[in-house]
């Protein structure tokens, strides 16, 4: 469920990634800032890294800094990217960083644009079904079938 009461840590956190981007943001190298808040309430800065063969997301910058930094978890994340005008706006996470930040921050918080308007989500909201191998399940997934499942079982 999305909420848009934000706070002052989410305002804080959004200008300290636009601020980033605004001071490093190049069109192709640089193209995502981002800010996470660790449980200490110390905020960690990430930036999108670009060549012809990679790129490192902003978000996985961010949270490997609040990791040296030791620090246990994360409460909430916020990336930005540039719009057509030059002005950083709110931008989710792709499947890759939903994925990585599940594992480091289950209970985080993301700011994310939610048409035009700035709210924030959970992690479990944002990507409901995470990837897992089967080994790391509690269940049993049955083999598809036709017709509806049941719901005793």
């Amino acid at each position: 469920m999305i909420s848009f009461e934000l706070g002052e840590f989410d305002v804080e956190l959004y200008s300290a990634a636009r601020q980033l981007l605004l001071s490093a943001h190049h069109s192709e190298n640089h193209r995502v800032a981002a800010a996470m808040r660790g449980a200490s309430g110390a905020i960690y800065l990430g930036l999108h890294l670009g060549s012809k063969r990679i790129n490192v997301c902003a978000e996985s910058s961010a949270l490997a800094n609040a990791r040296m930094a030791q620090e246990p978890s994360i409460h909430s994340v916020v990336a930005v990217s540039m719009d057509e005008r030059g002005e950083p706006q709110v931008t989710k996470p792709c499947g890759v960083c939903r994925e990585l930040l599940r594992n480091y921050g289950p209970e985080a918080r993301v700011l994310v644009d939610a048409g035009g308007d700035g709210g924030t989500v959970s992690l479990e909201d944002l990507l409901p079904y995470p990837w897992m191998r089967a080994t790391e399940t509690e269940w049993t997934t049955r083999s598809p079938g036709i017709g509806t499942r049941d719901p005793a079982r």
